[in-house]
């Protein structure tokens, strides 16, 4: 009889240790994971003026390909001046020899960047006649190597 008459305790809720211990492993897990983020998220602005070079590319190939020679300015390889250009990119300059560079427009990126971020992107012609491009980090501060994608990292 002194067993039914003894009252079962029932936990309610979570104790004030295990609530704090949850709130540490999120907090660990955000001062982690933002850094990450901001980085991805700036990676992700530079690969997209990388990857709107894609345009001005296909132009100097094409003009390579039917003449026999690189154009000789962008406006020969019928390159506009706002090609490839988005509100992440500053310009693309062209050397005169198919070897352009993508400048990144640093402050409109992120305002903490220090600045140089460009890829400079070199044509090779193959035995066959087609156009292999190289990517090249161009006068990319060492600070900011991170922020190119991995094709473009090498000098």
């Amino acid at each position: 009889m002194k067993n039914m008459n003894m009252k079962r305790n029932v936990q309610q809720g979570f104790t004030l240790i295990e609530l704090m211990i949850v709130i540490a492993i999120v907090a660990i897990l955000v001062a982690l994971a933002v850094p990450a983020y901001q980085d991805y998220t700036i990676r992700a602005k530079v690969a997209e003026c990388i990857n709107n070079a894609a345009v001005p590319k296909l132009q100097i190939s094409e003009y390579r390909q039917t003449v026999g020679s690189f154009p000789a300015d962008t406006n020969t390889a019928g390159i506009t001046t706002n090609t490839g250009d988005t509100q992440f990119c500053d310009a693309t300059t062209y050397d005169g020899a198919g070897v352009f560079t993508v400048n990144i427009d640093e402050a409109a990126v992120d305002s903490s960047l220090s600045p140089t971020i460009e890829a400079t992107l070199s044509p090779t012609v193959n035995v066959d006649g087609g156009i292999d491009w190289a990517c090249t980090r161009g006068s990319t501060t060492s600070t900011n190597y991170k922020y190119l994608p991995s094709t473009c990292r090498a000098s």
